[in-house]
């Protein structure tokens, strides 16, 4: 059934972490043997999960949905693989529907499940199966690409729901079991566990990875689903596997999920604060030749200009070594430690330059929205492109960065021009799919949701002057008339 997965389908998959441990037998150990550990005993004496299933199950759901084929799906990490059981798309044209499930979990009697980013992106249709039986339609409330985490909440009269917490996934220590429930192909509240095989991982799925591994068997549909440790707790929302592994699998740790729910429930999308520097890994190699006492750290490569951190001072080579009293070992480790501060608070950074340790004050600004998933464009979409297209036939969507890093784009923000009427305005004006409009009348445009309300409001007989990036060829002016 894997293999008959094509890339187009992986690329809204996602898998659940599942582990199920063999639990130890117990053996009669030979008179030489060392005494058995009190943790170990007390594993080989767990009897059975069953009480620990049977508290939880309730709350893991089924995910059915029904999205736009993007085409640019995150699956394409030759290191990862995500997958989401389901049909093949279908429909007319060049807009195809997919269909798909994933899993996810309850945690608010209101209705509000957590699951991937990935099950939900570009759904145009959201159905919730609940172990009970009932089914309810679903809506996203917020989602944040950027860690593949997505909330959404039922619709209709929802009551007697079953409800599961965030643990502290801080707590767990390599070897702990965990358990895991979910839907893989379809097959409801399936159930297995296994142990932590390592925390902090970083899979280069995107600049904040700090994912849990565990051993796992990984299967399609199980996207979105609850990794909980022995006291019921969610520590993790199962995401990846290892492209072509076996029992290596990762989640999303519960407490970068509970930082991340304040805005997404409110705004419904994140905002991180930002430093505006390029940074690497201080090496052991590194730091002998820049001759500091420390061997870990991030280095800066690069300065912004305008940017929070050269507005304080920072220069290339600095080697930030800490934030705020708290350590930084790493790029990474600064990166995610920087995203979940709040914008506009300052912060104090401790630099090495020339060898001597200083102090910095930033004040933190707020990191640009390359993904445009806000909050507004989100709930504007379907406006922005019926409007868009009712007018002068053009579709948009915003600039995924994903297609800046595959052509070469100039431009991390823009509208993208996904499709163009034949007779219409947009196509008399040279408007071609692929093509991103980056100026209107000499101003910068953000995203699509910006380029359609220039579009709506512009008066009848006036002409846009727009400038467009092609990937690979450049620039170019289009003038386009609004009928």
């Amino acid at each position: 059934m894997i293999k008959r997965l094509n890339a187009s389908r992986r690329a809204l998959t996602g898998a659940l972490i599942v582990a199920l441990p063999v639990l130890a037998q117990a053996q009669t150990a030979a008179p030489s043997a060392p005494p058995t550990q009190p943790a170990t005993r007390e594993a080989q004496a767990l009897p059975s999960l069953a009480p620990l299933v049977e508290s939880v199950k309730g709350a893991v759901v089924n995910v059915d949905v029904q999205s736009k084929a993007s085409g640019f799906g995150q699956g394409e990490n030759p290191f990862m693989d995500r997958f989401f059981g389901g049909g093949e798309g279908r429909g007319r044209g060049r807009e195809q529907i997919r269909q798909g499930s994933g899993s996810g979990f309850i945690i608010d009697a209101k209705g509000l499940v957590l699951t991937n980013n990935h099950v939900v992106e570009g759904a145009v249709a959201i159905r919730v199966r609940l172990d009970d039986g009932r089914s309810f339609d679903a809506e996203i409330v917020g989602t944040d690409p950027l860690t593949d985490v997505a909330l959404i909440r039922l619709k209709g009269k929802v009551e007697n729901l079953q409800t599961v917490k965030l643990g502290d996934s801080d707590a767990l220590r390599v070897g702990d079991w965990v358990v895991a429930i979910g839907n893989p192909f379809g097959l409801a509240s399936s159930v297995s566990s296994g142990i932590l095989s390592a925390r902090a991982r970083d899979i280069h799925s995107g600049p904040y990875d700090d994912f849990l591994q565990t051993d796992a068997a990984i299967n399609p549909g199980n996207s979105g689903g609850p990794l909980f440790n022995l006291r019921g707790e969610v520590v993790g929302i199962n995401t990846a596997i290892v492209g072509g592994g076996t029992g290596i699998g990762f989640a999303v740790p519960s407490n970068l999920v509970k930082a991340l729910m304040p805005q997404l429930e409110k705004d419904g999308a994140v905002t991180r604060a930002w430093l505006g520097i390029g940074i690497q890994d201080l090496t052991q190699d590194l730091a002998k030749a820049l001759r500091l006492p420390v061997n870990e750290g991030a280095i800066v490569s690069q300065v912004n200009e305008g940017s929070p951190a050269g507005k304080a001072g920072m220069k290339s080579d600095d080697v930030i070594v800490a934030i705020d009293g708290q350590k930084v070992g790493s790029g990474g480790q600064l990166t995610r430690t920087v995203a979940l501060k709040k914008p506009g608070t300052t912060s104090t950074v401790d630099v090495f330059r020339d060898g001597k340790r200083q102090a910095l004050k930033v004040q933190l600004g707020t990191r640009p929205d390359r993904e445009g998933v806000s909050s507004r464009q989100r709930r504007g979409g379907e406006e922005t492109e019926q409007s868009s297209k009712a007018r002068v036939g053009v579709s948009l969507s915003n600039v995924d960065p994903r297609i800046v890093e595959r052509t070469g784009l100039r431009s991390e923000q823009g509208a993208l021009v996904t499709d163009v009427l034949p007779g219409s305005p947009a196509e008399r004006a040279d408007l071609q799919p692929g093509m991103v409009v980056v100026e209107v009348d000499r101003k910068p445009v953000r995203n699509a949701e910006e380029f359609a309300k220039i579009i709506r409001k512009a008066p009848a007989g006036s002409t846009l002057l727009l400038r467009v990036e092609v990937p690979g060829n450049g620039r170019f002016l289009r003038a386009l008339h609004i009928p």
